[in-house]
C-alpha cells in the first residue's frame, strides 16, 4: 500500500518543489518506488524530474478530468528512478472546470487508489495556494510534509497551514496530518534562523524532522539542467542532506 504525502505550504518560494523531487529521487535511491506528483500548473516539478511538460501527451489535468487512467498518464524518468504524473498549463483550466463536477475535491484520491500496489511513496508537489488543486492533494494524503525556511514570516505562514490541515482533516479526510516540518535553505551562521530553529522545535517537537538541508548553489543550479540535486550532483551537501531525510522519511513511517 502506497503512502501518499503532500508537500505543502501556502507561502511561496519555501522550496516545495526542490523537496518533492529530492525527496523522490533520495526514496528511489534508497529502493523505494516513488510516484512524483505535480499538481502546480506551472509544472517545475515536471520539468525538474528530467520530463519536458510541452511534450507530454497526457497530464496531471486528463486524470482530474477522469480521461486518463495514472497508469496512463504516469511516464518514467530514467534519469531520476522515478514515476512522474506531470503537470502542464493544462492544469490552470482544471480549477474552472471542476467547479460544478461531482466528487470534485477528490478525484486525484481516487485515481491513485487504482495504482495503490504499484508505488511504495507518492509524493504530490502542491501549488503555494489554497486551490481546489491543493484540496485534491490534501483529501488524497495521509500526510502533509512541510518545508520551511526559519524566517519570521514563515512562521505566521505555518499557522495558517495548520488551520487549513485541521479543516480538512475534520471534514473531508481524517487520515490527514503533519507528519513533520522540514527546515530548508538553513544557514547556521544567521542568528534569526537558529532562534526561529529553536522555536520551532520547542513548539512542534518531534514533529519537526532531525534532517537540516543547508542553504546549497548545486541545489540551486539543479533545476535548470532539469534534474533534483541529489541526481546532478550526489556529493553535494544539499544532496547528501536529502538522502538522510528519505532515510528519516522512511523510519518514520515505519514508526507510524
Amino acid at each position: 500500500m502506497a503512502k501518499i504525502f503532500c508537500v505543502a505550504n501556502q507561502k511561496g518560494g519555501v522550496g516545495k518543489t526542490t523537496t518533492t523531487v529530492n525527496l523522490a529521487a533520495g526514496l528511489s535511491k534508497i529502493g523505494q518506488r516513488v510516484l512524483m506528483v505535480d499538481l502546480d500548473p506551472q509544472g517545475n516539478a515536471t520539468m525538474g524530474s528530467g520530463v519536458d511538460k510541452r511534450s507530454m501527451a497526457l497530464s496531471v489535468y486528463d486524470v482530474l478530468l477522469e480521461s486518463a487512467l495514472v497508469s496512463e498518464a504516469a511516464v518514467y524518468s530514467e534519469k531520476c528512478g522515478y514515476h512522474v504524473l506531470g503537470a502542464n498549463r493544462e492544469l490552470a483550466g482544471a480549477e474552472v472546470e471542476l467547479v460544478d463536477v461531482e466528487r470534485r475535491e477528490r478525484r486525484l484520491k481516487q485515481a491513485l487508489a487504482a495504482v495503490d500496489a504499484d508505488y511504495d511513496f507518492v509524493l504530490i508537489d502542491c501549488p503555494p495556494s489554497l486551490s481546489m488543486l491543493t484540496l485534491n492533494g490534501l483529501c488524497s494524503a495521509h500526510g502533509v510534509i512541510v518545508p520551511m525556511q526559519c524566517e519570521y514570516f514563515a512562521l505566521e505562514g505555518l499557522t495558517d497551514l495548520v488551520n487549513t490541515i485541521k479543516q480538512v482533516h475534520a471534514n473531508l479526510n481524517k487520515d490527514l496530518q503533519i507528519i513533520g516540518l522540514l527546515r530548508v535553505m538553513f544557514d547556521p551562521r544567521i542568528t534569526l534562523q537558529s532562534q526561529v530553529s529553536d522555536q520551532l522545535k520547542a513548539h512542534f517537537g518531534e514533529k519537526v524532522f532531525d534532517t537540516v538541508i543547508p542553504r546549497n548553489v548545486r541545489l540551486a543550479e539543479a533545476p535548470s539542467y532539469g534534474l533534483p540535486g541529489v541526481i546532478f550532483d550526489p556529493s553535494a551537501r544539499g544532496s547528501q542532506a536529502f538522502i538522510g531525510f528519505a532515510g528519516e522519511m522512511v523510519e518514520r513511517i515505519q514508526k507510524m
